[in-house]
C-alpha cells in the first residue's frame, strides 16, 4: 500500500466536504421524490371516499327500521329489515334461481372455454388468427344489439321463461371472452408433459383432461369467477328472457323494493343487497382456496 505524495491531496479529501453536502441533498431529492405527493394522496382519498359513503349507508340501512337515502347512524340497530326479507318469495327462490343461471352458464362456459382453446393453444394453423380476431369481434357486440333477434327465436322455439334456455344462451355471450383467458392459461403449460402422456398411449383428449387441466386450475378459476360475476349481476337478459316471478333471478326481483310514486323500502333493499352479494364473496374464498397457488410445474416435471 502506496502513502501519498506530499503536496497532493486525495479523492476522498477534496470530495469530503461539498461531496458529502451533495450526497445529503441527493438523498433528500431522491426522498421527496421516492414519496407520494400530497395532491396524489388527496385523490385516493376522494377515490376511497366513493366507495366508502355507499357501503357505509348499505351496512347502516340494513339495521336501521327507519332508513332512508341519507347515511345516519341508526336510532336502535335492528333486524327488521332482515326477517321482512327472509321469505321464500322474496329472497330464498330468486336467489336460487340466480345460482342456477351463474353457475350453470359459468360451468358450461368453462367447458366449451377449454375445448375451444386446446386446438388454438397447441395447433399452428392460419385460420388461429382469423378465429382469434372473430372470437374478439364477438366480445364487442353489444348484447342490447341481438336481443331482438334472441327474443324472437325464443318465441319461435318457445324457449321463454326457461332456466335451462337462458343459461345456455348467457354462457354463450361469456364463451367469446372465456376462450381468450382459457387460451392465455392453456399456453403456460408445457407441450412436453402431453407429449410424454402421447408416449405412453393417452389419446389427446385423455392428455388435456388428465394433464392440461390439472395444471390450469388456478386459471379455470379466475375463468368461472369471471363468468360467474357477470352473469350473477346481469340484469337485461333475464328481464327480457324470464318474467314469471318463480323464474326471475335476484338481479330482477330486486325492483320488488321499488314501489309506486317513488317509494322505496331503503332499509328493506340495503339487508337484501347484503345477502346479494354474500354468494359471490363465498364463491371467491372457496376458488381461492380450492385453485389457489401457482401451477404444480415442478411436481410434474420430476421423473
Amino acid at each position: 500500500m502506496t502513502a501519498p505524495v506530499p503536496g497532493t491531496t486525495t479523492a476522498s479529501a477534496v470530495a469530503s466536504p461539498g461531496g458529502s453536502r451533495g450526497a445529503s441533498r441527493g438523498t433528500r431529492r431522491g426522498s421527496r421524490r421516492g414519496s407520494p405527493s400530497w395532491g396524489a394522496s388527496v385523490v385516493l382519498a376522494l377515490i376511497a371516499l366513493c366507495f366508502v359513503v355507499p357501503l357505509s349507508w348499505l351496512l347502516l340501512a340494513s339495521f336501521d327500521a327507519e332508513a332512508t337515502y341519507e347515511t345516519a347512524l341508526p336510532a336502535s340497530f335492528s333486524l327488521t329489515n332482515f326477517t321482512a326479507i327472509l321469505t321464500p318469495e322474496q329472497t330464498f327462490v330468486p336467489l336460487w334461481n340466480s345460482l342456477i343461471l351463474s353457475g350453470g352458464s359459468a360451468a358450461l362456459t368453462v367447458i366449451a372455454a377449454v375445448l375451444a382453446a386446446y386446438p388454438l393453444s397447441r395447433f399452428n394453423t392460419r385460420f388461429n388468427r382469423p378465429f382469434l380476431y372473430t372470437v374478439l369481434f364477438g366480445t364487442c357486440l353489444p348484447i342490447t344489439a341481438i336481443m331482438v333477434p334472441v327474443y324472437s327465436l325464443f318465441v319461435q322455439l318457445n324457449l321463454l321463461d326457461s332456466l335451462a334456455a337462458t343459461t345456455f344462451f348467457m354462457a354463450a355471450t361469456s364463451l367469446p371472452m372465456a376462450i381468450w383467458m382459457t387460451k392465455n392459461f392453456m399456453d403456460s403449460v408445457p407441450v412436453s408433459l402431453e407429449e410424454a402422456a402421447w408416449v405412453d398411449g393417452a389419446s389427446a383428449m385423455k392428455a388435456l383432461w388428465h394433464i392440461v387441466v390439472p395444471l390450469m386450475r388456478p386459471g379455470l378459476g379466475v375463468v368461472f369467477i369471471f363468468v360467474f360475476i357477470q352473469a350473477w349481476g346481469n340484469f337485461f337478459v333475464p328481464f327480457i328472457l324470464l318474467f314469471s316471478l318463480e323464474n326471475q333471478p335476484a338481479a330482477v326481483s330486486i325492483f320488488r323494493f321499488f314501489g309506486q310514486f317513488g317509494t322505496v323500502a331503503y332499509g328493506q333493499l340495503a339487508a337484501f343487497s347484503i345477502l346479494y352479494a354474500l354468494p359471490v364473496i363465498l364463491l371467491y374464498i372457496l376458488v381461492s382456496r380450492v385453485f389457489g397457488g401457482s401451477f404444480a410445474m415442478s411436481g410434474a416435471l420430476k421423473g
